[in-house]
């Protein structure tokens, strides 16, 4: 049997398809997840949720986990107008909600702020995230003065652990898989760096010098089809 000629760690766990695909293009991929999300379940944030969904807001998420977190504790369908990311959030957007209750989609924060920038009559959002969101969304809203409600659903943990193996390449897909990884780690100074996003690449350059190639659009789908592409 041929030996796959790259060998790279994801550090997010991965649908076996995805490193099947990656198989089939002589790419071994590693996939072990460096951060854990997990949903909040407090009276107090459930009573906000379904507070919320009686009312007709602007909704804004960033992350699946954002989603996931939000609808867990909804019975109804809310009559929410809904900005959030591409990729799998928007399917699980659509899923729920309903595509007539998205009022836009972007590939990244900052995208996604100058949308809801652009409908002139928005003067406040719900901000549904993660205790380690970024700040590119919130800030860029205030800034053109729309008030925004951030709304906390999901923790994030760091699992930081040591690599013994040598990789071509490494994939990260938040600043805090990032902070995980390299509180432990180094990598060889030819390994290719996989990022999505602007942020998640400025966080890497804090630790070393290696290539970083970014992807903007959001999704594990995408980025191994840019590890794919790279290698060949």
């Amino acid at each position: 049997m041929q030996k796959n000629k790259y060998s790279i760690l994801c550090t997010r766990s991965l649908q076996e398809q995805l490193i099947h695909k990656a198989a089939a293009s002589n790419i071994d991929i590693d996939a072990v997840g460096f951060i854990e999300t997990e949903a909040i379940s407090s009276v107090q944030l459930i009573q906000q949720i379904e507070a919320f969904a009686l009312q007709k807001i602007v909704a804004v998420f960033t992350s699946v986990n954002a989603v996931e977190a939000v609808i867990k504790h909804l019975t109804l369908i809310p009559d929410w107008s809904i900005f959030c990311l591409g990729g799998i959030t928007k399917e699980l957007v659509y899923g729920f909600f309903g595509e007539a209750n998205v009022a836009a989609t972007a590939k990244n924060a900052t995208a996604l702020a100058d949308k809801i920038i652009q409908i002139k009559t928005i003067e406040e959002v719900v901000f549904f995230c993660g205790d380690q969101r970024l700040d590119e969304l919130p800030e860029t809203l205030r800034y053109n003065s729309i008030t925004v409600n951030e709304l906390v659903v999901y923790t994030t943990v760091q699992l930081p652990f040591f690599i013994e193996k040598n990789y071509d390449a490494f994939i990260f897909f938040s600043p805090s898989a990032v902070h995980s990884f390299f509180s432990m780690n180094t990598v060889p100074i030819n390994a290719i760096m996989f990022s999505i996003g602007k942020t998640t690449t400025a966080t890497i350059q804090t630790y070393c010098t290696n290539k970083i190639v970014t992807s903007e659009w959001p999704g594990k789908d995408q980025m191994i089809e840019n590890v794919i592409s790279y290698f060949k």
